[in-house]
């Protein structure tokens, strides 16, 4: 086995959602969970299909309380296909006694490939393999190709393959109270003799969906055969009906094609969906073409290192799970990107704010990705802005949880699976992902050098969240600071103080200095706009004078706490709130990574101790360098914080209750502590794979900490900074590892980096005349044109420049 191929062994029913969404195939259109043909939606299989975009909403009357939420819609299932033998009962793994299981999903191709050998109650020993794909290119057609082969057996078969529109959003257990049905108005086209098409509507956001299928059945004497047609009311299957001779094969090529009304130059998806299938090219073409598509995708991501083959392979399905998600196929969508991508239902296909964790990845490989991504935001400015005002603020509040519209989805209630109790939800305080949005627009622009995103969207779109964030803040005379009250910080654990019924907590570190950050951010940007351009931009959204020197105040002036010398607290207060027994609780319920959960079901608050989820000071540490931290902090009037005795203050009061935890914590532990640093890349690596919260992954893979172990190998571990100045590098690489090598894209020009220890050397692609790039490496600095080779070491080894020698 390479680390290109994950293999699955056997059969286990309480471990088939983790395979199911760990073998999802997509092409950033959509995605298919890795689910068994023949399967339905039972408890053990989930069968699940997800268009980007493509939400609902309903309401449903609970706990006296009526609640509308908005959730990614499972789309037909366009799964479907068994079989059986004589007039028995049609396959089921739990039927059957299973000599061989064995599902490998092509990490280099994007292929699902299952292979079965089984018995059943007569003895007659059978053989079925599947392979399977969503084509990267053709964003529209998938393909299931089955082969059945009788081993010692004769008879009768009969095979169906179908289109099912009863389908439902239940595959995440703590929703099932919730309504689900999001399809209605079902219909079946009969095309062709070969060829049928299912479409159904979404109940309130009116999106039409169509799915064709053109089946073909081939046997080992070459002969066709038409399939009989049965339409139900939702649902349509092709029927096969042939005799079996032991050895010989029967092969059925179904290919799919899904459309819908949302889509460009289209005119209505069933007549669009039954072209699409009618033409499409046969499987073997399909894999084909799905292989070279794949191939040139991965060139824009080469990295070599010396890993071992599992954190390899990990690492190259973590590429391909982003790569399906985001593929070039979003450059002509309206879409986000959602926290869980699109392999299941968990957070109901929400955006948060993961784009702070993925899209430098992308601003470094796929730069027009990252583009597409944030004009998903810049779309949705108009409604941030209606959110503002309807807060009594100025500027742009981007919501916490965004789906269809940019509309605040965040739920206002939330069931606790351990006590049972639903619960009022106040993370829709996370102000701060407006910071992410900022922050993700400037590090797109410095790493891509486009002047024309700074110009069209990006520098409008900074300006607004800064203008969210000086209205936010308001002056408190007797600090002579700026303050920021009511609001939830990245930690989610603490959404008010003990005893107090008023939502939100005042003076989160992390949101205040981000707000300075910003304040400095959005005055710099103007000032490096074109005249014309500033002028026009100032003019467009009434930016007055008043308001760019109340963010110099602010980038000057607002408030910080500390509660030691050098130590941050997360938030105004949170050093008096109680310590709590960590190993009390360890030795109670030994997996405390939910342990808001545990304390409410035990009648008690996370709001009374100095617990956090995931990282939330230290996020500073991961989003800024030392220098950058400092700078923003001296300009403030405070004495720089103390990395290593933040890190240690909050590590030891951390529960990990996010799979992002581990991705931060390992960034910044990166530089002081190297083997906790690896033990926490560690943990992110593998928290998908092995499903280290416990049934989780099932309900989705988490994109974010799946991109962020990309970030740690692609940034962290490099020393990679993009700041104003050029592409700093501060290589940090483990030395017992190996040479890293990887290519990426600054300002439009290609470069091989090579980093071993402390040592780095940067190569531009060769090409025709550009302009030069920076490269700095500690107190040196190199000016590269294309072809040239710059070598740097932070063993106080001055920079050398030469013309195209090889790294």
């Amino acid at each position: 086995m390479t680390a290109w191929r994950l293999r699955f062994e056997g059969f286990d029913p309480d471990d088939e959602g983790r395979r199911e969404a760990l073998c999802t195939l997509g092409n950033g259109y959509f995605a298919t969970r890795g689910a068994a043909p023949e399967s339905a939606a039972d408890g053990v299989h989930y069968p699940g299909t997800y268009l980007a975009g493509c939400f609902n909403r309903l309401t449903t009357d609970l706990a006296g309380h009526r609640i509308e939420d908005e959730s990614i819609v499972n789309a037909p299932n366009w799964l479907p296909l068994t079989f059986r033998i004589d007039e028995e009962p049609w396959f089921a793994l739990d039927h059957v006694e299973l000599l061989d299981v064995e599902q490998e999903l092509d990490l280099q191709r994007g292929i699902l490939v299952r292979r079965i050998r089984f018995r059943d109650q007569h003895r007659r020993t059978t053989r079925l393999v599947q392979h399977r794909l969503v084509h990267l290119t053709h964003a529209h057609l998938a393909g299931l190709h089955t082969t059945l082969q009788p081993e010692d057996w004769s008879g009768s078969v009969t095979i169906r393959s179908g289109l099912d529109g009863a389908v439902a959003n239940t595959g995440v257990a703590r929703y099932r109270d919730l309504a689900a049905h999001h399809l209605v108005d079902h219909h079946v086209t009969e095309a062709s003799p070969d060829l049928a098409v299912l479409d159904a509507l979404t109940s309130q956001s009116h999106v039409r969906i169509a799915v064709a299928q053109r089946n073909r059945l081939l046997a080992e004497d070459k002969t066709h055969q038409t399939p009989v047609t049965e339409i139900d009311e939702a649902r349509v299957d092709h029927e096969f009906v042939l005799e079996a001779t032991p050895n010989a094969q029967i092969q059925v090529e179904k290919i799919i094609s899904l459309h819908t009304s949302r889509d460009p130059a289209s005119t209505e998806p069933v007549s669009e969906a039954a072209d699409s299938a009618g033409d499409a090219p046969g499987f073997d073409e399909l894999c084909h073409t799905q292989a070279m598509a794949w191939a040139r995708l991965h060139r824009h991501f080469t990295t070599a290192s010396s890993l071992s083959e599992p954190a390899r392979r990990t690492l190259l399905l973590h590429r391909f799970h982003l790569l399906q998600t985001a593929s070039p196929n979003i450059n002509d969508l309206d879409v986000g990107l959602p926290a869980r991508g699109l392999h299941g239902e968990a957070y109901r296909g929400h955006v948060f704010w993961d784009e702070l964790f993925v899209l430098p990845v992308l601003d470094l490989r796929l730069p027009r990705l990252s583009r597409a991504l944030l004009r998903y935001r810049y779309r949705r400015l108009p409604r941030a802005r209606r959110a503002a005002r309807q807060a009594g603020l100025t500027g742009a509040m981007f919501p916490w949880q965004s789906g269809s519209n940019g509309r605040e989805e965040s739920p206002s209630w939330h069931l606790n699976p351990r006590s049972g109790r639903w619960l009022p939800d106040h993370t829709r305080l996370q102000r701060h992902v407006g910071l992410a949005i900022a922050h993700s627009a400037r590090h797109h622009h410095l790493a891509t050098g486009d002047e024309d995103y700074l110009s069209s969207e990006g520098a409008e779109l900074i300006c607004e969240i800064a203008r969210f964030f000086s209205a936010l803040a308001t002056y408190d005379r007797s600090r002579d600071r700026y303050v920021i009250r009511g609001v939830v910080g990245p930690d989610e654990y603490h959404t008010a103080y003990p005893d107090n019924d008023e939502p939100g907590i005042d003076n989160n570190a992390y949101t205040n200095i981000m707000t300075a950050w910003l304040c400095a951010t959005a005055t710099q940007i103007l000032r490096e706009l074109p005249g014309q351009r500033r002028r026009e931009l100032t003019d467009q959204i009434d930016l007055r004078h008043h308001e760019i020197d109340r963010w110099d105040r602010l980038a000057h002036r607002m408030f910080v706490p500390f509660h030691d010398t050098g130590l941050l607290s997360q938030f105004e207060g949170y050093h008096r709130l109680a310590e709590l027994d960590w190993d009390a609780y360890r030795r109670r319920y030994g997996d405390i990574q939910r342990l808001d959960r545990i304390l409410e079901a035990e009648g008690d608050d996370p709001n009374r101790y100095q617990v956090s989820k995931q990282a939330d000071v230290l996020m500073l540490f991961y989003l800024l360098s030392a220098e950058e931290l400092e700078e923003l902090l001296s300009g403030l009037g405070y004495p720089m914080a103390d990395i290593p005795a933040n890190v240690e203050h909050y590590l030891a009061r951390t529960s990990h209750g996010s799979t992002l935890s581990a991705v931060v914590h390992a960034w910044v532990l990166a530089r002081g502590n190297r083997p906790r640093a690896l033990e926490f890349f560690d943990k992110a690596l593998f928290s998908d794979l092995h499903d280290t919260q416990r049934g989780t992954t099932a309900e989705g893979i988490h994109l974010a900490a799946m991109t962020g172990t990309l970030d740690l190998v692609q940034r962290c571990f490099t020393g990679i900074e993009i700041r104003p100045d050029g592409l700093h590098l501060n290589p940090q690489w483990p030395t017992e590892l190996g040479p890293l090598e990887l290519t990426v894209r600054y300002h439009g020009l290609p470069l091989a980096i090579r980093v071993s220890g402390r040592a780095v050397a940067v190569r531009t692609a060769p090409g025709p005349p550009a302009p030069t790039i920076t490269c700095v490496c500690g107190p040196h600095s190199a000016h590269l044109r294309p072809g040239e080779t710059a070598r740097f070491s932070m063993d106080a080894t001055p920079a050398t420049d030469s013309a195209g020698d090889p790294l």
